[in-house]
């Protein structure tokens, strides 16, 4: 006995044991699954298990308040019974076919399911009518139906023309009890279709924010693709130009070739520290730098650059919009243009600015624009400006490059500082 008990207590411990560790195993296994589900821009899984939403099953346990009806038919207390026992069939088929078809917005807005629910009251009146008593209570059950499948502005005249026919055969039964009747159908349908229209409304939110959150994580996604593309196009465009630089000047002058390769380290350091920026979302270009590099790479590239800059100082948000548009032109004019020239003029007042890029080289090949402009053209759009690009005007060939944006109003500091020099040359 003494070996049986022992061998009965290591069982039950045994059994606690793996009880516990399959608790812990899935307590894991459901927080990985949330830290997945977070990390998808997806929502928590609330609402989903044995407390969710309402459906159609919720509705069923309600039709024990026939059960007084069911027991007169039974015990033989009802006229006819096999009358009674085929309209509580009916009655009951009926019920449950539309609580079903109420949790399918298709099927529930279909013309059968309308006929369904005047079917119901045709039976429950009948009931009523032939019974009374216990059978009274099917008038809060057909309410209930009635609220679980009208919905919106239409369910307060129907619901009135429910409580009003329960009111009235009520009254030739039951007397002053009629409120009773007549106020458990008023209520029921109200409540039900208040709770089904805040579940709906709950789910719908629920799959907006869903919704919103993989936006967001998709525009983050074409954000950084889009600096990523800005920055290394223009970085490795100066690189190549430097690298070719050197080489040809190597033979003649190799400290000026060293200078070159000094600058494409800096390049190249300067590159790695705009991606880890760029990665974390916080690099803004800045137009005086842009300006300051297109200038560098142009004249690195054999074409000669002409910066003109007029009118009052812009806002941080124009001047870097205009600072990305700068760096693109740029790379794409030493890339493709084979110009020997490039003039980029930057125009501001008190309410627009226009950038002006044009270079004398080949003009429009027959390659489509590439996702640069593509890209740059959809933000300024996005900040109320337009982005422009095609043949030169004049009778020489080039390509030219149009950028306006709205200016913000400028803050007080800004007004008081001092405004830059109007047609200021630089070369």
């Amino acid at each position: 006995m003494e070996r049986g008990t022992g061998t009965t207590m290591r069982d039950r411990r045994s059994s606690r044991e793996a009880r516990k560790a399959d608790w812990e195993v899935r307590k894991a296994e459901w927080r990985a699954q949330e830290k997945r589900r977070k990390a998808c821009g997806e929502a928590p899984d609330y609402g989903r298990g044995p407390m969710g939403p309402p459906n159609a099953f919720a509705l069923l346990p309600w039709l024990l308040l026939g059960m007084g009806a069911i027991s007169n038919v039974i015990k033989g207390e009802t006229p006819n019974p096999w009358i009674g026992a085929l309209g509580l069939l009916v009655f009951n088929s009926l019920y449950i076919t539309l609580v079903f078809r109420a949790f399918d917005p298709r099927a529930r807005e279909a013309a059968s399911t309308r006929w369904c629910l005047a079917a119901l009251g045709a039976v429950t009146c009948a009931l009523a009518l032939a019974y009374g008593g216990n059978w009274l209570l099917f008038f809060p059950l057909w309410g209930l139906a009635t609220g679980a499948v009208v919905r919106g502005r239409k369910l307060g005249p129907v619901m009135f023309v429910v409580t009003g026919l329960a009111g009235a055969i009520a009254g030739l039964d039951e007397g002053w009890d009629t409120l009773g009747i007549a106020y458990g159908t008023f209520v029921s349908g109200m409540v039900t279709a208040a709770i089904l229209a805040l579940s709906e409304t709950v789910k719908e939110l629920r799959e907006t924010r869903q919704e919103l959150a993989r936006a967001a994580v998709d525009q983050e996604r074409l954000r950084f693709s889009r600096d990523l593309h800005d920055l290394l196009g223009h970085t490795l465009s100066v690189i190549v130009v430097k690298s070719e630089a050197a080489r040809r000047i190597a033979p003649r002058d190799m400290d000026a070739a060293l200078g070159q390769v000094a600058d494409i380290e800096s390049v190249g350091r300067q590159a790695l520290t705009e991606i880890r920026e760029a990665v974390t979302g916080y690099r803004e270009a800045s137009l005086a730098t842009e300006l300051d590099r297109a200038r560098g790479a142009l004249t690195a590239a054999g074409i000669e650059p002409v910066v003109r800059q007029s009118g009052p100082p812009l806002p941080p948000q124009a001047a870097a919009l205009l600072g990305w548009v700068v760096r693109e032109a740029a790379t794409n004019a030493i890339r493709h243009s084979g110009a020997t020239t490039c003039e980029i003029e930057v125009r501001s007042s008190a309410e627009r600015v226009r950038l002006v890029i044009t270079d004398n080289g080949h003009g429009v090949g027959s390659v489509p624009p590439g996702s640069g402009l593509t890209g740059l053209t959809e933000r300024l759009a996005a900040a109320g400006g337009t982005l422009a690009g095609g043949p030169a005007p004049g009778p020489g060939r080039g390509f030219q490059v149009t950028a306006e944006l709205p200016v913000e109003p400028a803050e007080p500091e800004d007004r008081a500082a001092p405004a830059a020099p109007e047609d200021e040359e630089r070369r």
